[in-house]
């Protein structure tokens, strides 16, 4: 049988203390992230390099037909989410997803770099548009939603919930940063051509395979009689149906504000990842300092997530935490901006470390504030329901991603920006300096306030106090 919500809300303050996890369990969860990070980082910075440079393939075909796949790829995330809250297993309702769904994102990686040569063009983009589908809309994101919502599936403790979101980002960060370096000296070492880089590929695909069954394998959920409130035998979210789910998602305020703070994050992040190597070459006038301005913004992050769990431990709230730390993130953009006009490099790369350290402490509390949300939910409706509202990472990824991706484009095109001109107009400039850093500064405002008002930890602890003290008397 289930527990009841009077023996839950008992158990709540005692399970906020415990220690469910040991070191090892979760670094080799953070681990989760590299074999993650092992397709998407392949796919998202070197697929189409392969496919044009290699292959010989239009660009603006590829770009269309990844449009429409993330058009497919946008509806399957709650879809996947709700599936995985109605699992019931022996491995619980996350691992078997995130174990299986890793066999389908290896395979699909291997094959999107070993498009068939004798095939005719157009059977190359239907060949191409099939496996990047299927890798993004179905594999991918049933491995990705079940990976995070394990946060909230293998521990109740707030604190280590934090610190799975700093180990997996750590991992996500170390093995972007080993990827930029690796991939291309590797696509060499195996002779070049699409022949290296399907080795490549393969190779990728059998470290992610073997790291992510690492990752599976040394969690364990917490047993579904602890964790899931049931009557006559079915737990609520059972009895749902899957337009019931959503309706259920939709009230819950604080899953709308980390969706919204997922989108603004992520075209915030690819604004300025899209533009870094413009404002790098034609803004700062060194093409060189890109790969330097990486490496400022990548290690902040690494030593945030480091910090981040024992000062939110020490503060007792991840919102107060991350809320200040953001807006300082913000208003260190101002001098950074000073630095940028004035040309003064030296200056700029500092503020940019120590902008990023406090923007960091945000990548390693996200999933930790989704628990909360989803928390919030068990408590004032009864229905557990993880997997769903995991989705919200994911669904935030590819939208945020995606218009910011888009916008790069259309604001270098309305800025007067020209591909072959060795010198840009004041106005391509000023708009690559509008697009780097003033408008991402103005992004991060709107996500302080977010931020601000993202007071589920609260409004949990709330709910408990008056539920405990009906109890008690």
């Amino acid at each position: 049988m289930g527990i009841t919500f009077k023996e839950e809300v008992t158990m709540g303050e005692n399970a906020s203390q415990k220690k469910y996890l040991k070191f090892y369990q979760k670094l080799a969860y953070g681990s989760g992230d590299l074999a993650s990070n092992c397709s998407y980082g392949l796919v998202s910075s070197f697929l189409l390099l392969y496919l044009t440079s290699v292959m010989g393939m239009n660009s603006a075909v590829i770009g269309t037909l990844m449009l429409v796949s993330k058009c497919v790829d946008g509806v399957t995330d709650v879809f996947f989410g709700n599936i995985i809250d109605r699992t019931h297993s022996k491995m619980g309702k996350a691992r078997p997803w995130m174990l299986y769904a890793q066999i389908g994102v290896s395979g699909c990686l291997a094959l999107l770099f070993s498009v068939p040569a004798g095939m005719g063009r157009t059977a190359q983009y239907a060949y191409f548009f099939v496996f990047y589908t299927c890798l993004n809309a179905i594999f991918y994101t049933a491995n990705g939603i079940a990976y995070s919502s394990l946060t909230a599936l293998i521990t109740k403790n707030p604190n280590e919930r934090v610190q799975l979101g700093s180990f997996r980002f750590m991992f996500a960060v170390v093995t972007n940063i080993v990827l930029g370096f690796a991939v291309t000296s590797a696509v060499s070492a195996f002779g070049g051509g699409a022949n290296g880089w399907r080795m490549v590929a393969i190779v990728f695909a059998i470290i992610a395979l073997v790291v992510n069954t690492i990752s599976v394998l040394a969690v364990k959920e917490l047993p579904d009689e602890e964790v899931t409130v049931k009557e006559d035998g079915k737990s609520a979210e059972d009895k749902l149906s899957f337009l019931d789910t959503i309706k259920v998602l939709l009230k819950n305020k604080y899953y709308l504000m980390i969706v919204a703070i997922y989108i603004v994050y992520y075209i915030m992040s690819n604004l300025v990842t899209g533009s870094g190597v413009f404002f790098a070459t034609y803004y700062l006038g060194n093409e060189g300092i890109y790969g330097l301005l990486n490496m400022m913004k990548m290690f902040p992050v690494i030593f945030a997530l480091i910090i981040a769990p024992f000062i939110i431990k020490k503060v007792g709230n991840m919102q107060k935490v991350n809320t200040w730390a953001y807006g300082i993130s913000c208003v260190l953009g101002i001098p950074l901006i000073y630095a940028a006009v004035t040309k003064n490099i030296t200056l700029f790369l500092i503020i940019l470390f120590v902008k990023g350290v406090f923007a960091g402490f945000l990548s390693g509390s996200l999933n930790a504030f989704i628990a909360e949300a989803s928390a919030y939910t068990t408590r004032t409706t009864g229905i557990r329901m993880e997997g769903t509202m995991y989705s919200c990472s994911s669904l935030g990824v590819k939208i945020g991603g995606g218009i910011g991706t888009a916008a790069v484009g259309w604001l270098l095109a309305v800025g007067g920006f020209v591909n072959d001109a060795a010198v840009q107009t004041a106005g391509a400039t000023n708009m690559i300096l509008w697009i780097y850093l003033i408008i991402p500064v103005l992004i991060g405002v709107l996500i302080t306030y977010l931020l601000s008002r993202l007071d589920v930890e609260k409004a949990n602890q709330k709910w408990d106090e008056e539920h405990l003290s009906l109890i008690h008397i």
